[in-house]
């Protein structure tokens, strides 16, 4: 699990607690259920409104992956090809549909399954590249919901703002509410940018990161599995695969 999307979030909150206050006033100034129930609701409700059905349940079912996105370090997968490549080379690829049976990766485990099956390597390169297109435009889909929530959350809040501005002029006879009033009004545009800023924007920011990972790890995946099915030597194979790592990603030598 990477917590990056929980901390930030945390920190965000915490900062806004902080100047609160630092300022004297009251974090519960801030919590007024009538803004924030308009504003929240209809952000989701024009989220929904902008896609489909089926857009909308997506993006609910990846929600947890932003908060618990695991990101698979590349040398543990180039390690797993480059023993892959050593069994191959050691068994024949035959023997790679009984390593099959023990991966988890259903991505990996196809492609093993196809090998040991005498798949062309042409096919099966298209085969898999058709699959992390496939995977990529599904990731898409969900970080664009969030992203468009975030675009919309800032005007629902001003619409709340407008809304409750003009039951504060209906009602000038009464000077002892206009300050509550009128601080009620303003809330529904905090909320409409906190929302946008502090939850929606970057929840979709993050998936669309781990969208970038995942394809990046089902495509080392990809070249190494062909490199094992044409008879690859598993040390330049494991060289050839931290070649399209950025040093970064990888671990530093002592």
């Amino acid at each position: 699990m990477d917590p990056a999307t929980l901390i930030g979030m945390v920190l965000a909150f915490g900062a806004l607690v902080t100047m609160v206050v630092m300022d004297g006033a009251s974090i519960t100034s801030l919590l007024i259920p009538a803004p924030m129930i308009f504003v929240l609701g209809a952000t989701v409700a024009v989220g929904i409104a902008s896609g489909t059905i089926k857009d909308a349940l997506l993006a609910v079912k990846a929600l947890p992956r932003a908060f618990k996105g695991k990101v698979s370090p590349p040398q543990a997968i180039i390690d797993q090809v480059v023993s892959l490549a050593e069994t191959a080379r050691r068994n024949g690829l035959l023997a790679l549909e009984q390593e099959a049976e023990g991966v988890d990766d259903p991505f990996l485990k196809d492609a093993l399954q196809n090998i040991a099956d005498g798949t062309d390597a042409e096919e099966l390169r298209i085969m898999l590249e058709d699959q992390i297109a496939t995977q990529a435009r599904s990731n898409r889909t969900a970080a664009k919901f969030f992203a468009t929530m975030g675009g919309y959350a800032p005007t629902v809040g001003i619409i709340g703002t407008v809304v409750s501005l003009t039951h504060v002029l209906e009602n000038l006879d009464s000077p002892a509410t206009l300050g509550p009033a009128i601080a009620s009004a303003f809330v529904a545009t905090l909320w409409g940018l906190l929302s946008a800023n502090f939850l929606w924007l970057p929840i979709g920011a993050r998936l669309s990161r781990l969208s970038e990972l995942e394809v990046e790890r089902m495509t080392l995946l990809m070249e190494g599995i062909l490199a094992v099915q044409a008879g690859s030597q598993p040390r330049l194979l494991g060289e050839r695969l931290r070649a399209m790592v950025p040093a970064y990603a990888l671990p530093q030598a002592a």
